[in-house]
């Protein structure tokens, strides 16, 4: 491990202990080794950083030969949010699968299982599980992220996760706190606000946290969300009331408290990082996240000296800025590279992914359906705009699956008023396999699928997104998230195989 030089003082150090920055490329460049020198003891892994598992593995040892002990975060949900498998789809359905299908066992090893292959690269937290109750189906962000709408459902599926991924040695990260499941706005724009009582808040969207605080979550991460009923100022990343009052004294966590990533509209775009950010530790919080949008030297020069600043402003007690560091220290000690080797042993289960996704699905054959596709189909891919979290790089549906079992399929994706006519004129006389991403939250798709439904009553749907809508279609398959092996699971039920 690189020494801190004489000329580092303890202020600046823990200053930039605190920070868990992303950077740019697939090897670490030479201002973020420099950093861990000084002091800096998080990093923060996106799909830009990621091409394959040696090429993360030896990346990882990269930055643990300048800091052994640097903790190394991914946003890795399996499902719809993947980071390891940004470019094929994820080998793991996400949480609305593994609640649809209501099995703790099922949920504990899936998240072990992707705990290994986090440790086996060297990663040893997670930003995961999002413990959010689904409680508005219209939510933009959090959706198939969530295990379901039955807050005892959430809690008990949220604790299995968390167990299942600290087997293996990685840290999980709980979000996103107080939960962010009751919100029609999307944080990473502006500042949801949540209005509901007390009574409803602490029955329904702290139950899974209380869930996976016991379970032993080693961290919690917060959300960029208004709760009136908890603090009717600020958002929970930056209130007292919530970081400090709630979770740490209400909830008794004693772990580390991660921001949500500050460079997030709700707080870049009100507060600014550097205020935020100074807030956020001032409120309770540990671990600063930025480095989705913001990834260079800059930014983390710019938020360790305006947290060193607001010390000596008297705004951020220096006592708590070095118990948020000593916390950040605390958790790299607990998952160290050698004990994330020691815990992920056991054999692995390379397929428990596509077995849990089978699990999941939902079938139901309609008045029309005439067996499985023998032929090669037509798959319309009605695609809604990507929320940020998810993005847009990482491939969805089933005309993958299907062209490799039933060569010749075609496919084109369709959006807007005319989908459901331009989707007709190109798939002329075959068979039709529309794949929807949360019809309910999008009319034009709703009205693409009554387009295709009048004209061709033989037409398969399958639905990716929460399947709130009623089943349509000759087939309809419900597969409650769009991972890879979510499609693959879709592909076996259309074709029978």
């Amino acid at each position: 491990m690189t020494t801190l030089t004489r000329a580092t003082d303890t202020l600046t150090r823990d200053a930039l202990t605190v920070l868990q920055p992303g950077f740019v490329g697939t090897t670490a460049p030479d201002w973020l080794l420099r950093r861990l020198g000084e002091g800096l003891a998080s990093v923060g892994l996106f799909g830009r950083n990621i091409a394959s598992p040696g090429q993360l593995a030896a990346l990882t040892a990269q930055l643990r030969a300048e800091r052994d002990d640097v903790l190394v975060a991914i946003d890795e949900e399996g499902g719809d949010v993947t980071r390891l498998e940004v470019r094929t789809g994820s080998s793991f359905p996400g949480n609305h699968a593994l609640g649809a299908v209501d099995d703790t066992a099922l949920t504990r090893d899936v998240a072990a299982e992707l705990g290994r292959r986090l440790a086996a690269c060297g990663v040893n937290l997670n930003w995961a599980p999002s413990a959010d109750v689904n409680a508005n189906p219209d939510n933009p962000v959090i959706g198939v992220r969530s295990f379901g709408a039955d807050p005892l459902l959430v809690a008990r599926h949220t604790a299995a996760y968390v167990e299942g991924l600290q087997s293996s040695g990685v840290a999980a990260c709980t979000k996103h706190f107080p939960g962010h499941g009751d919100t029609a706005v999307d944080s990473h724009h502006s500042v949801p606000r949540i209005d509901v009582d007390l009574e409803t808040l602490r029955a329904r969207d702290l139950a899974p946290f209380r869930a996976a605080i016991a379970a032993g979550s080693r961290a919690v991460m917060s959300a960029h969300i208004l709760v009136p009923a908890l603090d009717p100022e600020r958002p929970a990343t930056l209130s007292h009331r919530i970081l400090t009052g709630v979770l740490r004294e209400e909830l008794n966590f004693d772990g580390l408290i991660v921001t949500d990533g500050m460079e997030m509209q709700a707080i870049a775009s009100t507060y600014g990082i550097e205020r935020g950010s100074a807030l956020a530790i001032a409120a309770g919080a540990d671990a600063i996240c930025v480095g989705g949008g913001l990834a260079d030297d800059e930014t983390v020069l710019r938020l360790r000296d305006a947290l060193v600043a607001a010390v000596r402003a008297g705004e951020l007690p220096e006592e708590r800025l070095a118990d948020a560091a000593e916390r950040v220290r605390a958790l790299a000690s607990w998952t160290s590279v050698s004990g994330a080797a020691d815990r992920s042993g056991g054999a692995p289960d390379t397929g428990i992914g596509l077995t849990a996704a089978r699990r999941a699905l939902t079938v139901t054959h309609g008045e029309t359906y005439a067996g499985p596709v023998t032929e090669a189909p037509y798959v319309a891919a009605f695609t809604p705009l990507a929320n940020i979290a998810v993005g847009d790089e990482t491939p969805w549906g089933v005309a993958a699956e299907l062209q490799r079992r039933l060569p010749g399929t075609g496919t084109a994706s369709f959006s807007g008023d005319t989908a459901g006519a331009d989707a007709l004129a190109a798939a002329g006389e075959r068979r039709i396999v529309a794949v929807v991403r949360d019809a309910h939250r999008h009319p034009w798709m709703a009205s693409a699928l009554d387009t295709l439904l009048t004209a061709r009553p033989d037409t398969i749907v399958v639905e990716m997104g929460v399947p709130q809508s009623t089943p349509r279609g000759s087939l309809h398959i419900a597969t409650y998230g769009a991972a890879r092996v979510c499609g693959a699971a879709a592909a076996e039920a259309i074709t029978g195989s």
